[in-house]
């Protein structure tokens, strides 16, 4: 395989001599003459020029490569060596070193990425993947399709100890790829029982990952006496009264539960920007209420 490195920083050689080690062929670019020293990796090709000019990349031959790893120190560079190097040279498979996590949202197919790779990002996912178990901890993101790679740990305690993979409700976007168990990889087969400490890999969207949070929690207990007041009654209800458990008089039966709107994403980055403090939180219960309305003694509340 052919693969062009942009930059030829401590990053890039280092890159550069991973794949040379596995037999590729790499070519660095970089403008600067002090990166640009042949002894640091000599099984790579070298070019002193600048990677964000056509030209340069038109005498390198890029349309003979079959992927670019952009990985200056510059965000905006990266961006433009992927961009060109997908819509110019139609290069396959394009990767972007992400320096500012505030930059990643930019690194997406719509700049020529296939993958972006972000260094806090990945040391955070892996101070998490260290000390969480059974928390998903999103270890890469795919540009396509608002995918990730998810690894979850699952405890002792959690349900699905014992389960087979066949008998879980994976949900919809969510797809288990891997059981790491040991020194062990395994394939998830439907009769593949799950164990405790078994780290899972997951390829899953956004939406897949906050549900899947809820498969790997221990199982509830329902006590006798919650249990009871629960049930459904077995036969009717003596003297015409509802099923359930009687309210407490005096209070409505909607008492207690909030009167909550969900914040709209513009209304809270318009408040961080500086915009009035608490738009789109949630309200309060009975901020609806007007100033005259009081509580009965032993009554209602009035409305």
């Amino acid at each position: 395989m052919r693969v062009m490195i942009a930059g030829a920083g401590a990053v890039g050689v280092s890159i550069a001599s991973e794949l040379s080690d596995n037999g590729h062929r790499v070519l660095l670019v970089d403008h600067s003459p002090d990166a640009v020293r042949v002894e640091r990796e000599p099984r790579a090709e070298w070019l002193l020029a600048d990677a964000c000019e056509i030209a340069t990349l038109d005498d390198a031959g890029l349309e003979r490569y079959d992927a670019v790893i952009a990985a200056t120190g510059d965000d905006k560079v990266n961006l433009v060596v992927s961009l060109l190097s997908r819509t110019e040279f139609g290069v396959d498979r394009v990767v972007a070193r992400v320096n500012d996590p505030r930059n990643e949202w930019l690194f997406n197919e719509g700049w020529g990425v296939d993958v972006a790779v972000s260094t806090p990002r990945l040391m955070s996912a892996l101070v998490e993947e260290a000390v969480s178990v059974g928390d998903p901890v999103r270890l890469l993101r795919f540009s396509q399709g608002d995918a990730g790679l998810v690894e979850v740990t699952l405890p002792a305690d959690a349900a699905l100890v014992g389960s087979g993979v066949g008998e879980v409700a994976w949900p919809r976007d969510v797809a288990l790829v891997a059981i790491v168990r040991g020194s062990r990889v395994l394939v998830p087969e439907r009769d593949e029982r799950l164990a405790a400490g078994d780290e899972l890999l997951l390829v899953a969207t956004t939406n897949g990952e906050q549900l899947i949070a809820g498969l790997f929690a221990p199982p509830r207990h329902t006590t006798g006496a919650r249990h009871s007041a629960a049930a459904k009654p077995e036969g009717p209800v003596e003297g015409g009264a509802a099923e359930g458990a009687a309210e407490p008089a005096g209070v409505p039966s909607d008492a207690g539960t909030p009167n909550t709107t969900v914040a709209d994403p513009t209304e809270i980055g318009s408040a961080e920007e500086g915009g009035d403090e608490g738009t789109g939180s949630t309200r309060r219960p009975g901020a609806g209420r007007e100033p005259g309305d009081r509580d009965t003694a032993g009554g209602t509340p009035g409305r």
